[in-house]
């Protein structure tokens, strides 16, 4: 059964870019990144007059959640408890969650629907879909375990295809993960990449960075490889705080010995630690979107990061890498930088100038261009090819 409410948002903005682009329908999750892009991207369509409807799906919004959606101008929320694509057993809450998605397109109207997934493109939209990639499970797979993917849920492959072929565009995090769309699913029509974006003023530097090494994300979370920190804790003079939920999705807590897991923070208090922390470490195997990354480069942190090319492509000459499995690279990495402040303090300053050129305003700029073309389009194939919300 799904739960429906609505919140509506007051307008203050100036006008809309594009000129004719006033209202959005878009998709997202409730829980990940995907929460934290979707908001972010309101806030700013939200400054030029635009109204976003995000179509939620997954867990019930908590409280916290609600207050952030009531901050955002121009933003409200259509909440459902369908479950996500992925899962083998999800398929029938896939289709309920696309009868949905049409009928709200029915109603409200919008100029352009903007999917942070990829099954419900192949719904008969009255005008082609924008599409935005944020992880592909194939690729994830071949990063992590290190074998290809190529018997994993033949139907999720089928319909993830089916979807990116009826897009009117296509938009990624990073070049990295489009080519993997490609490799996995076929030749995309028309293709972009936005990077995501964040406020500056959501994550300030503090007056005196303070010794000690900070990562985020879950201990037992293989795609961020931090499990291999409990291996480099003790060879570093400086503590290793660790910073994201400890209960495992199977139950139980995993318990840490040589890091100091802070457990799951709220946003002010992480960017807190982030604006202190004089180092942020993520030995990533797999790390599509990178917004942990651009908070705490925005925050001041030294970056060492794993080697991979999602986050090369990104901060390549802001950020020291290591190979995600090399424990002694990681540990003489992380060493210099203790043992050498002023080379700390030249790889912060690159890493917080590289993170400035993600502003939300060249975000939304980039993602109005598109959906103009689409509405432009109505129904046909985009040609667009966005402007990089990064500078060059």
């Amino acid at each position: 059964m799904r739960q429906l409410s609505s919140l509506p948002a007051t307008v203050t903005a100036r006008p809309s870019a594009s000129g004719k682009v006033r209202r959005v329908l878009m998709t997202a999750s409730t829980t990940g990144p995907v929460w934290t892009y979707a908001l972010e991207l309101s806030r700013a369509l939200g400054r030029r007059g635009v109204e976003v409807t995000l179509a939620v799906q997954g867990e019930p919004l908590t409280a916290l959640q609600w207050a952030q959606v009531r901050s955002v101008p121009g933003l409200s929320v259509e909440q459902s408890t369908w479950r996500l694509e992925g899962p083998e057993d999800a398929w029938d809450d896939v289709a309920a969650a696309g009868e949905w998605l049409l009928e709200l397109e029915s109603r409200l109207q919008p100029d352009a629907v903007h999917l942070n997934g990829y099954c419900h493109a192949a719904l008969p939209w009255t005008r082609r879909p924008l599409v935005v990639a944020h992880a592909c499970p194939l690729s994830w797979w071949e990063a992590v375990k290190g074998e290809p993917a190529l018997e994993r849920d033949m139907r999720y492959r089928w319909e993830v295809a089916r979807g990116l072929r009826a897009a009117g565009h296509v938009v990624a995090p990073s070049a990295e993960l489009l080519a993997s769309l490609s490799r996995h699913y076929g030749p995309l029509r028309s293709s972009g990449v936005i990077p995501p974006a964040r406020r500056h003023e959501d994550f300030p530097p503090g007056p005196v960075r303070e010794p000690f090494i900070l990562a985020t994300g879950r201990l037992w979370d293989e795609a961020r490889n931090l499990e291999v920190l409990e291996t480099v804790a003790p060879r570093l003079d400086w503590p290793v705080l660790v910073a994201g939920d400890s209960q495992h999705p199977d139950g139980g807590e995993v318990r840490a010995r040589y890091v100091r897991a802070l457990g799951w923070l709220p946003q002010a208090e992480l960017a807190g630690y982030m604006g202190r922390a004089s180092i942020y470490v993520l030995p990533a195997r797999y790390e599509p979107s990178g917004l942990a990354v651009l908070e705490a480069a925005l925050a001041g942190c030294a970056l060492v990061l794993g080697d991979i090319p999602s986050l090369r492509e990104v901060w390549e000459d802001a950020a020291v890498f290591v190979p995600p499995e090399d424990t002694d690279m990681l540990a003489r990495a992380l060493r210099r930088l203790v043992s050498e402040p002023v080379l700390c303090s030249r790889m912060s300053t690159l890493a917080r100038t590289r993170a400035l050129e993600f502003s939300p305003d060249r975000m939304a700029d980039a993602y109005l261009a598109v959906y103009a073309d689409l509405d432009r389009a109505s129904g046909g194939v985009s040609a667009v090819q966005p402007q990089l919300a990064r500078a060059t």
